[in-house]
């Protein structure tokens, strides 16, 4: 059934601004009037607010210049900062255009120095009344565009331009620049085919956009794509990079998670199916504590669990458990709030209004948050596995049953004496060896929760799931200490331990998935003083920073959640469309997209932020329908040429005159491969997959063996492919994988010559380009004109023009005669490849998937 909000054609509301006000607006802006936040805010902030600041602790002088009641107080010498509307009574002009070295601000030994147009502007700021304004991210996108005096008025029938294209077309109006044209249909199908779905479009799929006459062919394009379930892996991608998703636990030893694919893949539903990003965002943060939660919405949770893991001999539990909160707490601030959050982990935010005691308040909604593995059966599963449970535990009780209560007892003593070696650590080395164990053990190479075990020996025995009680048993049973082998002996207990093995594998298998659950005995939050979890500061409750709205409701996850979706927060909405535009357009309309605060950008369109913001929410938070509203503008849909004239006035194009010209992802470039070769396996879903790659790759972790996967599996997309934290996929990493152990809001585009040879060299793009050129032979008749069109349109989605036809097919026959000469290199380039295939061809075919033009959306 069609998402009416995707399919409703233009947007429903109305037009904000008119261009010509824009102009005016923006002329304005550009006279003698001095604006706080876009042009005073930059100033302070670079160059004042370390010392003079939000942070307390950093403070000097007393003086406070990042708010008005600050800057205006008497200082000690009996001056002001700030007077507003004297300049010669504001003791901050005084100091800034003095020539005495020793009075300068800012001081010589910070080695900040401010130009004479930043001292100007300074000046006249304060003349004009040093008027002080709300950081423009802490206002709500609906207020904000209230307070801009944004207009609004029928849009025009008939008008295929939208809000988009007049925001962005006043802007360039204003600036004297004109738009770029649209591209042209080849461009345009290539584009949003990449962009949409994260692979090329068919030679077929080209064809019928190019010769589609219908005034809204494009958007039939677009619909058909929002539609595919290839759309959910190419988004999911993105979403991973922010969750950090990996499927090993990182550190030395770097255990693998061989379940963690079960997150990855509630992601790719949830955007296939196009789950309301509030929706998303609150079974991602406490899908655990929604009333009745199901086995999917649980599964959403194990954002939380893409925290590192260290299973180390020696390590301090306490210490890594407090790093994975940690974590959690800063991709909250990056993923969500797009603040520096983890630069108040040690003192109060040098810039932004976040305290130390505030972050650690954040910090308090995680701390009871534990990691937990639940089943999370799949298709086929359940059924066998429940039709055997009830009489697998008739069994285990009828062995278990002769033991009982010597057992218990002595299950009871071990986890007595573990507690007590937890809070009395360096008593007794046997023991705290013993509870080191439990917590490096537990699940280990199964990606349970690495401390679920010693939180259900914390939990009382009469609130303990059957499920608990029984893992702990077979842990018990498993890992016995010494100190209770005599009695162990005398149970015999080794031998119940074999026959319950043995029981355990007569249950069908179900699969497990990763989650989160509530400690059930909850723990106290410190402040840690100067960062040290040891150094206990004074005790905090679950809350968020006083510069945002409040909080409603219990202060739990669940509450938090549903606060960075409410209507009245002014960060998480715009954050996400930003990013969004960011996968459009190369760069978002705030540039630092992981930073809205004050040391971040202002955005390039405010307005245009605050209506994309404004208009997400009134369309249900559909990530499908705002997409569609963007990639159907006229402003995405422009000509990537660059433009001579705008190289030095706009070369990151923040003016929006024109297309981006993006390089495709690791993942993408390699996907592309596959399917222009017909070797991709489009299968959506399912287990991490190890495609081939050197050795040495791997051998440079610790014990990690990489099995390249086989048949089919060799194959899948790149999103698909197992992510070892220490040793990942060396070709993804060549073209700019990120770090899997923090978030990533965008990630780098480089170009190097190690990419050309990897694509020249790397046995995977060799068995593509030998696929490719059996295609092209088994699809074209046996004339080189038209094979050459043929590889064209599966490579590049376009015909050849006439000095590439030339240059190509000069190359051809070049390759055919250096083969003719040299047997054994034709031979060794045959090899593995596809029966009547042609080593002239597969170096011609290597070559076309070596362009720039392939690894690059225009």
């Amino acid at each position: 059934m069609k998402n009416p909000a995707i399919h409703s054609g233009r947007p429903r509301n109305v037009r904000i601004i008119v261009a010509l006000q824009c102009v005016l607006v923006w002329n304005a802006w550009g006279q003698s009037k001095v604006g706080y936040n876009r042009d005073v805010l930059p100033i302070l902030a670079d160059n004042c607010f370390q010392c003079h600041g939000f942070d307390k602790g950093q403070r000097k002088a007393g003086l406070r210049l990042d708010l008005a009641d600050g800057a205006t107080v008497e200082l000690k010498s009996g001056e002001k900062a700030i007077v507003p509307g004297d300049v010669k009574q504001s003791a901050l002009i005084g100091r800034i255009f003095t020539d005495d070295a020793d009075e300068a601000m800012p001081p010589k030994k910070t080695g900040k120095h401010l130009a004479a147009a930043q001292k100007d502007i300074l000046k006249r700021w304060i003349e004009q009344g040093a008027k002080y304004e709300p950081h423009w991210a802490y206002i709500a996108p609906a207020e904000s565009l209230a307070r801009s005096g944004a207009l609004q008025a029928p849009m025009a029938v008939g008008n295929r331009r939208s809000l988009i294209d007049d925001l962005i077309r006043a802007r360039l109006a204003a600036e004297g620049v004109k738009p770029s044209p649209e591209a042209d249909r080849v461009t345009l199908i290539r584009r949003v085919t990449l962009d949409l779905t994260g692979l090329p479009p068919s030679p077929l799929e080209v064809d019928a956009f190019v010769n589609d006459a219908r005034s809204d062919a494009f958007e039939r394009v677009v619909d058909r794509l929002l539609m595919s379930e290839h759309f959910g892996e190419r988004w999911a991608r993105w979403w991973l990079d922010l969750a950090h998703y990996g499927d090993s636990d990182g550190y030395l030893q770097d255990f693998i998670r061989p379940v963690a694919w079960r997150y990855r893949q509630w992601v790719v539903d949830a955007f296939n199916r196009d789950l309301p990003f509030d929706r998303f965002t609150i079974e991602q943060l406490a899908g655990d504590l929604l009333p009745n939660a199901t086995v999917s919405q649980r599964m959403g949770t194990g954002f939380l669990r893409n925290t590192l893991s260290n299973r180390e001999g020696g390590a301090d539990l306490e210490e890594y458990r407090v790093n994975q909160v940690l974590d959690r707490t800063m991709t909250l601030g990056t993923t969500w709030l797009a603040l520096t959050t983890g630069c108040a982990q040690c003192h109060d935010h040098k810039f932004d209004a976040i305290s130390q005691r505030e972050y650690y308040q954040l910090y308090s909604f995680f701390n009871n948050a534990d990691e937990v593995n639940v089943n999370a059966p799949l298709p086929g599963e359940r059924e066998p596995y429940e039709a055997a449970k009830q009489e697998h535990d008739r069994k285990r009780a009828e062995l278990l049953a002769p033991l009982a209560k010597p057992l218990a007892e002595l299950q009871a003593d071990w986890e007595k004496r573990l507690l007590h070696a937890e809070a009395h650590p360096n008593e007794d080395f046997a023991w705290d060896r013993t509870l080191e164990l439990l917590g490096l053990q537990w699940g280990q190479s199964l990606g349970e929760g690495q401390l679920e075990g010693l939180n259900i020996i914390k939990t009382p025995l009469a609130q303990r799931t059957q499920d608990q009680r029984d893992r702990l048993l077979d842990y018990f049973l498993k890992s016995m200490p010494a100190a209770l082998s005599d009695k162990s002996k005398e149970l015999k207990l080794g031998e119940l331990k074999s026959k319950l093995d043995a029981l355990a594998k007569e249950l069908p298998p179900v699969t497990r998935a990763p989650g989160m659950m509530t400690f059930p005995t909850p723990r106290q939050t410190h402040v840690h003083v100067r960062g040290e979890f040891r150094r206990k500061g004074e005790e905090v409750q679950p809350g968020t920073p006083a510069s945002l709205p409040p909080l409603k409701g219990k202060a739990d996850r669940l509450a938090l959640a549903r606060w960075l979706v409410s209507p009245e927060h002014p960060l998480t909405v715009r954050v996400v469309v930003n990013r969004l535009w960011q996968e459009l357009f190369g760069r978002g309309i705030v540039g630092t997209s992981e930073n809205f605060g004050v040391r971040g950008d202002r955005p390039s369109h405010p307005e245009l932020l605050d209506w994309l913001a404004v208009e997400f929410m009134k369309q249900g938070w559909s990530v499908k329908a705002l997409l569609r509203q963007i990639v159907i503008s006229q402003t995405y849909r422009q000509s990537s040429t660059a433009r001579p004239e705008l190289v030095n006035r706009d070369p990151l194009n923040i003016l929006v005159a024109r297309q981006q010209r993006l390089r495709l992802s690791g993942e993408a470039v390699r996907d592309s491969a596959l399917a222009v070769s017909g070797l991709l396996n489009r299968t959506v879903g399912g287990p991490s997959v190890k495609p081939p790659q050197p050795a040495s790759v791997s051998k440079d972790g610790y014990k990690n063996a990489w099995e390249p996967s086989t048949g089919g599996d060799r194959y899948r997309r790149g999103l698909y492919t197992f992510i070892q934290r220490t040793s990942p996929f060396a070709q993804f990493v060549t073209f700019d994988l990120p770090d899997t152990s923090r978030s990533c809001t965008r990630r780098e585009r480089s170009n190097t010559p190690l990419q050309a040879l990897d694509l020249l060299n790397d046995p995977a793009f060799l068995e593509a380009a030998q696929a490719l050129a059996s295609r092209v032979l088994r699809e074209s008749r046996d004339d080189d004109e038209q094979r050459l069109a043929h590889v064209f349109a599966l490579v590049l989605s376009r015909p050849p023009r006439s000095e590439e036809s030339q240059r190509l097919l000069a190359y051809l026959d070049q390759q055919r005669a250096l083969f003719a000469k040299d047997a054994t290199s034709a031979s060794e380039l045959l090899q593995d490849s596809p029966s009547g295939s042609d080593a002239a061809w597969i170096a011609f075919c290597s070559v076309l998937l070596n362009l720039d033009e392939f690894i690059n959306r225009e």
